[in-house]
């Protein structure tokens, strides 16, 4: 394989909170990027002091300093994609919007980041309205899981067609594509993409783990990675969820509660 150079590598920014413990959020986006042989920056909208037992702290970043970072990179290594994770509050989201919009930001990837794997929250509650107003029509795909999808569609979601109304549902305020992650389900680990009116299913296995945290951040930020390659959404939701399942069936046991994905597993 030719190794890429600076001006032809991929470049990807992720804007996130930090995770201390260094499995989900902004760690865990670069570990992926990284996995993907592409270039990550980063935005960071809060430190968190967490582990694989839940978070204890949250110090949220002003919502002109998110601004200034984003800035920066845009105007000096443009992106090939952004990914967007936790957001914290409605001023953040209206920061990082104004700037997407600004530098006319292409190829973004929301995982609408509500709760942690912990059960901690990490957005504000009377954020919600403000995610769905400011950030939601920039994205090119939103990656919710179920808890997220019902928070957003305000449905009830326990089964497969459940989730295909819930995207059909989103997918007519929003528009782009809607990914509703299926491992909350029961039974199967099934994901729905519903994109440009079409239904795209991609089954998956539980695999017996407790070790999934920053799943979500981990998804989002390789499909980002798939889009800057020039993938098309399907296509890049597959090679994510192909990835995310090596990195889960690794079996990393780090920390006490939730832990991490190995995701270097494929290096």
């Amino acid at each position: 394989m030719t190794k890429p150079t600076f001006s032809t590598m991929k470049t990807i920014l992720t804007i996130a909170g930090s995770d201390a413990s260094g499995g989900a959020g902004i760690q865990a986006d670069i570990k992926t990027i990284t996995a993907h042989k592409m270039y990550a920056m980063s935005a960071i909208t809060a430190l968190t002091a967490q582990n694989t037992l839940g978070v204890s702290g949250i110090l949220r970043i002003p919502p002109d300093f998110i601004q200034q970072q984003i800035d920066c990179i845009f105007n000096d290594i443009y992106p090939d994609a952004v990914k967007i994770g936790m957001v914290g509050d409605a001023g953040a989201i209206a920061a990082i919007a104004g700037a997407l919009r600004y530098h006319a930001a292409k190829n973004i990837v929301l995982d609408p980041v509500m709760i942690a794997t912990s059960g901690s929250r990490l957005l504000a509650t009377e954020a919600v309205a403000a995610l769905q107003k400011e950030l939601l029509p920039l994205a090119a795909v939103i990656t919710p899981n179920l808890p997220e999808a019902e928070v957003l569609s305000d449905l009830k979601i326990d089964s497969r067609a459940d989730m295909l109304t819930a995207a059909q549902q989103l997918a007519g305020r929003f528009p782009g594509g809607i990914l509703i992650k299926g491992g909350h389900l029961t039974d199967t680990a099934d994901d729905l993409l519903y994109w440009q009116k079409v239904p795209y299913w991609f089954p998956g296995k539980k695999i017996p783990t407790a070790n999934t945290h920053g799943t979500g951040c981990t998804l989002s930020s390789a499909i980002a990675c798939g889009l800057a390659a020039g993938l098309a959404l399907p296509a890049a939701v597959h090679q994510a969820k192909t990835y995310l399942t090596g990195a889960l069936a690794d079996g990393l046991a780090l920390g006490h509660g939730n832990g991490p994905l190995n995701h270097m597993y494929n290096l």
